[in-house]
């Protein structure tokens, strides 16, 4: 009877280390994966290939429930082991919480247009501040469980018979108390060391995706750090300042497949050409002279953020078609990113809705070039790749263009 205890006993702990090995496993390829889709060097080099990390990352974060519900199957047995360990009672109940809010909040992310924009801005938000909190804490605990930093009273039997041999052959040999010191140093080497690397970036980021909640505020950190210079300064609308909507409500995320581009009076123009009537080409005097009017809506990003209540001030895209007059062959409308990459298409029916704006300004302040200024494209209807940054050319073409975006993989028609 005590061989099958045993038997059992040994059964039960491989079955946990086989556990714990997957989650690890899980948590590391999560963790590589979510970093390259947030990182801008990666999604300008991935290019399409940015689409399958997506989806690699969607089926490895629904697959982490697995493990969560086989170790619950097996939790009862586990929990009474350490009835006497609350610090790893403790260790257990937070990696569950990491796991399962991790799973949780991807799932909705990943459902975003289902659950809708308020709901997915605050799954991003809970999956963000697990991550800064959690993955920290993971590596913490992976490295700092190896065997030769385990406490001498929670080694296995089979350490101890080899400590015992070793000391056998070698009187000389440290103590187990040497290795606890070795252990401490090192734990706290390590603690050290995450708290200086990661410290500094979580606390940037909890100010500006916790401590701004509104959008006004983040354009007036913003603009503190603009490169562009360009005069004059646009001058707002009465209704721009204070802004009609009240100030906008979320945090904007800044993604770009290139370096952020800076633009001076003797290097910027805006053009319209192509299947027009009159082509046009202003210079920024004559540009922000041109008569702009208002309009307030919400902005949606496609990873699942979202800003609402922005008053955006500019040009009607409609009446800059109307202006150039489009000919009778054109289909579609693209736009030309200042960064010299980018680019993207509306239809013509799309390009003709009442609030589609060539937007100079937010909240009665100039667009900072982080945010796509000075001037950029707002499509209130479509997620925001449709929303085209540093805008400076409109051309009327026949037949079709594929986007940036959408030639690696994104959908066409963006509508949120």
């Amino acid at each position: 009877m005590s061989g099958l205890i045993e038997r059992l006993r040994k059964g039960y702990g491989k079955k946990l280390v086989s556990l714990h090995a997957w989650n690890g496993w899980i948590v590391v390829i999560l963790a590589l994966t979510g970093l390259i889709l947030i990182g801008g060097f990666w999604r300008g080099f991935l290019g399409e290939g940015r689409v399958w990390i997506k989806w690699a990352h969607i089926v490895v974060g629904i697959a982490s429930i697995l493990p969560v519900v086989y170790y619950l199957l097996l939790a009862g047995k586990h929990w009474k082991q350490l009835k006497q360990k609350p610090w790893q009672r403790f260790n257990v109940l937070v990696v569950l919480g990491l796991l399962l809010g991790w799973f949780g909040s991807g799932v909705l992310l990943w459902q975003f247009k289902a659950v809708g924009p308020a709901v997915s801005n605050v799954a991003l938000t809970v999956h963000d501040l697990l991550t800064w909190i959690g993955l920290p804490y993971i590596i913490y605990h992976s490295i700092t469980r190896v065997k030769w930093l385990k406490e001498p009273n929670r080694r296995t039997i089979k350490d101890e018979r080899k400590d015992a041999e070793s000391a056998s052959l070698h009187p000389a040999a440290g103590s187990p108390q040497a290795v606890y010191t070795r252990k401490a140093f090192i734990r706290g080497a390590i603690g050290l060391g995450l708290a200086v690397t990661v410290g500094p970036s979580f606390l940037k980021w909890l100010g500006t995706s916790l401590g701004s909640v509104g959008g006004s505020q983040t354009i007036d950190k913003l603009i503190e750090n603009d490169a562009n210079a360009l005069i004059p300064a646009p001058q707002p609308l009465p209704a721009s300042a204070p802004p009609i909507g009240g100030g906008a409500i979320g945090q904007f995320r800044v993604y770009t497949v290139t370096p952020i581009p800076s633009f001076t009076n003797a290097d910027w123009s805006f053009k319209i050409d192509g299947l027009v009537n009159q082509s046009f080409q202003w210079d920024w005097e004559k540009f922000v002279a041109l008569k702009r009017t208002v309009q307030v809506s919400d902005f949606h990003c496609v990873t699942g953020w979202s800003v609402y209540k922005n008053t955006w001030e500019g040009i009607p895209l409609k009446e800059l078609l109307k202006l150039a007059g489009v000919k009778p062959g054109a289909e579609t409308v693209k736009f030309y990113s200042g960064d010299g990459v980018y680019t993207d298409t509306l239809t013509l029916e799309q390009a003709d809705m009442d609030d589609v704006i060539v937007a100079v300004m937010h909240d009665g302040k100039p667009i900072p070039s982080d945010l796509g200024g000075p001037v950029r494209l707002i499509v209130p209807k479509m997620y925001a790749y449709k929303s085209v940054k540093w805008l400076n050319r409109i051309e009327l073409i026949k037949g079709e263009h594929v986007g940036y975006w959408e030639a690696r993989g994104y959908s066409n028609d963006a509508w949120v």
